[in-house]
């Protein structure tokens, strides 16, 4: 086999395997599950290393994934067009991990990109291309694709040629699909920062299967005040997620919950008398650190338009 149809059947089976975990557990990845990688060959391949530019021993010159780790010591960036601006490892162009990054923007070798939205959780994105290399800011230029193009570059590379991706429409398609996940980390990091000040459990009935949890706006996020900050969050069930947005239920600004009037005059089964009527009135569950708690002003607002709608 050659060196490029191994390298090229690795990031398959690295794109199949994230596919999989990503049906398995969503698209919030542990880092402990990246770090025991699968099986190549016999062999294991993590996804991630200590830095944030990893290429595993099974890969020979250009690395397998690159990492924005939460709080980490690098200022990755996307910029107004959508794009990711990674730091070089250091400040040597020729430190061999930029190397390697530079010769996956050379020859249009597709990598995985993880983004850390909390301590120990990343949100994948794959193919990602090197589309630009900047030594004077040491940054390179990172650009997210769609999977039916997952195999641009090695193929090219293969044949001999260079691909300009201008000549491809490439652009504009992946300024938009970067930026589309860009919105999707913002909201992944919004969730898990909410559901952590929860301890992982619905506000109102305490239901603890993650798979099941939401994080719900108290003013959306299309608003002024719809800030993704925990403050402005709370950690509903589906169920409840969907009843508050419509306004079947509220939290006062005291914390207490508030069931609207023409639910608690209905008939409708168990579900409704538990699920629902059975909360009014009651307080719910607050984060431990007062700093968390739901703002009193966004419940305020909200429980007005509760008022004029009941």
């Amino acid at each position: 086999m050659s060196p490029l149809d191994h390298d090229r059947r690795v990031r398959l089976t690295a794109f199949d395997w994230l596919q999989h975990q990503v049906d398995l557990h969503g698209d919030v990845l542990p880092r402990s599950v990246l770090a025991e990688g699968f099986e190549f060959d016999g062999v294991a391949v993590p996804l991630v290393g200590p830095q944030g530019i990893f290429k595993p021993r099974i890969l020979a010159e250009v690395p397998l994934s690159i990492t924005t780790a939460p709080k980490g010591p690098y200022h990755d960036r996307f910029e107004a067009n959508g794009l990711l601006l990674y730091a070089y490892r250091g400040t040597d162009p020729q430190h061999h991990e930029n190397v390697g990054l530079r010769r996956a923007w050379e020859r249009r070798v597709p990598l995985v990109y993880f983004h850390g939205v909390l301590q120990g959780k990343y949100v994948p994105a794959w193919p990602v291309f090197v589309v630009g290399d900047d030594p004077s800011t040491l940054t390179f230029t990172i650009a997210v694709d769609d999977a039916r193009h997952v195999g641009t570059g090695i193929e090219e590379v293969a044949q001999g040629r260079r691909l300009d991706d201008s000549e491809t429409g490439a652009n504009a398609r992946r300024e938009y699909i970067t930026a589309t996940f860009r919105q999707r980390v913002h909201q992944r990091a919004f969730r898990e920062r909410v559901l952590r000040a929860y301890r992982e459990q619905c506000a109102l009935c305490r239901l603890r299967h993650q798979e099941l949890l939401d994080a719900a706006h108290i003013i959306a996020d299309t608003e002024p005040e719809g800030d993704p900050v925990v403050p402005n969050g709370l950690a509903l069930c589906k169920l409840h997620h969907a009843a508050y947005d419509r306004y079947f239920l509220t939290v006062r600004p005291d914390y207490v919950i508030e069931i609207r009037q023409d639910v608690l005059d209905e008939e409708d089964g168990p579900m409704l008398l538990h699920g629902l009527k059975g909360l009014h009135h009651q307080r719910i569950v607050l984060p431990r650190s007062r700093e968390l708690y739901p703002d009193p002003a966004r419940l305020e607002r909200r429980y007005e338009r509760f008022r004029m709608g009941s």
